[in-house]
């Protein structure tokens, strides 16, 4: 090779980089910083850049995302989300719980995020106003994890005959124990008994369905967990191999296979996250978003599902459902 060649070369491997980056500068880089699975995520990242696009913002034409996948594991997030402030980014959108959001703010003061959780923001320091958040911080709340009461009573009315109702609850999820008191005050009004059992992972998820079985529990609830949600396909294999009744708080597990959810849209919530991102992106405060809540909540049931377990689902309670997969 001609010397003058060899420069050439090295010249032009000395540009890339340059160009890559002069290529990043010019569009705005924000970061997701999830708690959950890439791919059990994946209609939910989808309604967040509908809303982005919304917003004007579209990945790879004037903007670029750094995601960063925690896949349960909560302890990986105050690494992830100083690496995002690091790169840096414009923006962190924090999802699934609020652990992502607190990892986030522990790592910023400044760089703004707007967080997806359903846990009561200001019960785990986030915000703390709805209406004014302060700081660098506002979101969507789904307040998913104040409707366990609402389920358990949907639940027992669509089984009035089942004399024990199990309820699951991840000692992990930052809101537990308000889930854990919800659960035992709905319990005393309703006046019907409960089996609440814990799980943090696959494995007790199993034992507590061989736990319900041997205390003969007619009907399960699932309450809100980001782990809960990303297991939910092995939720659904479970309930139809036990024939056990399981509602749930989302409309995918009823999609995979569960038999009833009751709550918020999420990825109505999480194209919200994708238009609030965009409008900070644009020049808006975070204290001049309030923190934003659902205003409609949805019953799906899935009717195969009850066919399959030998459930029989009356008629009444069926014309409730804002949604019937059959």
């Amino acid at each position: 090779m001609k010397r003058r060649e060899f420069v050439a070369l090295l010249g032009g491997a000395a540009v890339w980089p340059l160009a890559a980056r002069a290529q990043r500068l010019d569009k705005p880089v924000i970061g997701f910083l999830g708690s959950g699975l890439a791919d059990d995520q994946a209609n939910l990242v989808e309604a967040t850049r509908r809303g982005l696009k919304e917003a004007g913002y579209v990945e790879g034409r004037n903007l670029i995302i750094e995601f960063r996948w925690a896949e349960g594991r909560y302890n990986r997030l105050p690494a992830f989300a100083t690496e995002l402030v690091r790169l840096p980014v414009a923006l962190i959108i924090a999802a699934g719980g609020s652990d992502p959001a607190r990892a986030a703010k522990h790592a910023t003061s400044t760089i703004p995020i707007v967080f997806i959780t359903a846990a009561d923001p200001i019960k785990t320091g986030l915000v703390a106003s709805l209406n004014r958040p302060e700081a660098n911080v506002t979101g969507i709340s789904l307040i998913g994890s104040s409707l366990e009461a609402k389920r358990l009573e949907l639940l027992h009315e669509m089984l009035p005959q089942v004399a024990v109702i199990g309820v699951l609850i991840n000692p992990k999820y930052p809101a537990a124990r308000i889930q854990a008191q919800e659960i035992a005050e709905a319990t005393a009004r309703l006046g019907i008994r409960t089996s609440v059992l814990n799980a943090s992972n696959e494995a007790e998820i199993e034992a507590a369905f061989t736990a319900l079985e041997q205390e003969n529990a007619g009907a399960l609830l699932v309450c809100n967990d980001p782990f809960f949600g990303s297991t939910r396909e092995k939720f659904a294999a479970l309930a139809i191999s036990h024939k056990l009744p399981v509602m749930s708080f989302r409309r995918e597990f009823v999609q995979a296979g569960g038999l009833i959810s009751y709550g918020p849209s999420f990825e109505e919530s999480y194209r919200q996250s994708g238009v609030y991102a965009g409008k900070i992106l644009a020049g808006a405060k975070t204290s001049d978003l309030p923190v934003m809540q659902p205003t409609k909540f949805e019953m799906t049931v899935n009717l195969k599902t009850a066919k399959t377990i030998g459930l029989a689902i009356s008629e009444s309670f069926l014309l409730r459902a804002d949604e019937v997969i059959e």
